[in-house]
């Protein structure tokens, strides 16, 4: 511990920046919260820039959320991620990072620590409308808005939003698009949700780490894929729930990721495909059949899967979903 707080004192010992070329403005804006019912925290941002999500959003389970935009300096996303981590206040970890940037005025930054605490940055040589609000666990920020009314609408949504926190995220930032948004117009957009209390396993922390790369309308791409990524998860737990050999939670998540995602054909072939596998054989069957007929060359893959121990090798059972 005693050498991670050297290492990190003599990063922040250095300019922010020193010695960089200039960097383009990501002009943007965005949103970082901590959910107070769950404890997850969150990032939500919109720019007409490509790839948005590449720069601007950090967050870690367990820790806090940042988001660094304007003339960007990336390294505030790790940087208030570390300090937060060994036990600074976002407000003292912003703090600390500002005073190390000799070019703060043309930096926005805002961050989120795992106990609710928010701060936010609006350097005075960002470019107008530019300006933030802090709010209670959250903070909402915008720079090269077409008006200042876009970053007070973000924080009224936020408030009011129903839903969780990704329900919550995309609503500010489709109050601030009906506000008028950046000034240029929509390309990129990205949201990152990590949980309130690390597992140990970041891989499983992530619930939400989606992005929108270069698209006319990203906000309605952004919720497509928000309800998406929602049937997955659905998905997953349906098959935990099954090797648990809890059959009425299983169905029941199986049909709620169908029901958001109507069309996608792979989700009903797992299905079936774990069913199948767990002795369930006429609940299987009917997927199988409904599957292949909108999408044939999932029978293809039957044998292969038997090949591999992922359906069991059972002459019979093969023969009769191969017959649907």
């Amino acid at each position: 511990m005693r050498r991670f707080a050297l290492l990190l004192l003599a990063a922040l010992s250095l300019p922010l920046g020193a010695g960089e070329a200039p960097r383009r403005p990501i002009h943007t804006y965005s949103i970082v919260a901590r959910d107070p019912v769950t404890g997850d925290l969150g990032v939500a941002v919109q720019s007409h820039w490509f790839s948005v999500g590449g720069s601007v959003p950090w967050a870690e389970a367990g820790v806090g959320a940042v988001a660094t935009q304007s003339f960007t300096e990336p390294s505030y996303g790790p940087l208030g991620l570390a300090l937060m981590k060994a036990g600074k206040s976002a407000p003292d970890a912003l703090k600390a990072l500002l005073t190390a940037d000799a070019d703060r005025e043309v930096r926005q930054v805002a961050m989120v620590d795992a106990q609710g605490r928010a701060a936010a940055h609006t350097g005075a040589k960002c470019i107008q409308a530019a300006g933030h609000e802090v709010g209670e666990g959250f903070t909402v920020e915008a720079n090269l808005m077409d008006q200042s009314t876009v970053w007070p609408a973000m924080a009224r949504a936020f408030r009011t939003a129903k839903g969780d926190l990704a329900d919550r995220l995309l609503a500010a930032l489709r109050a601030a698009q009906a506000e008028g948004g950046d000034i240029r117009g929509q390309q990129s957009a990205a949201i990152l949700i990590v949980k309130g209390k690390a597992s140990g396993q970041p891989w499983n922390d992530r619930l939400f780490d989606l992005r929108v790369e270069d698209n006319p309308d990203p906000l309605k791409e952004l919720g497509r894929l928000i309800q998406l990524r929602r049937a997955y998860r659905l998905m997953d737990e349906g098959d935990g729930f099954v090797t648990a050999g809890k059959w009425i939670e299983a169905k029941t998540a199986y049909e709620a990721a169908a029901k958001l995602a109507p069309g996608l054909w792979e989700m009903p072939f797992w299905q079936a495909v774990a069913l199948a596998s767990s002795g369930k054989r006429d609940e299987a069957l009917p997927l199988f059949k409904q599957v292949f007929a909108a999408e044939p060359f999932w029978k293809r893959l039957v044998p292969r899967l038997a090949d591999v121990d992922q359906l069991p090798k059972d002459p019979a059972l093969l023969k009769a979903i191969a017959a649907q």
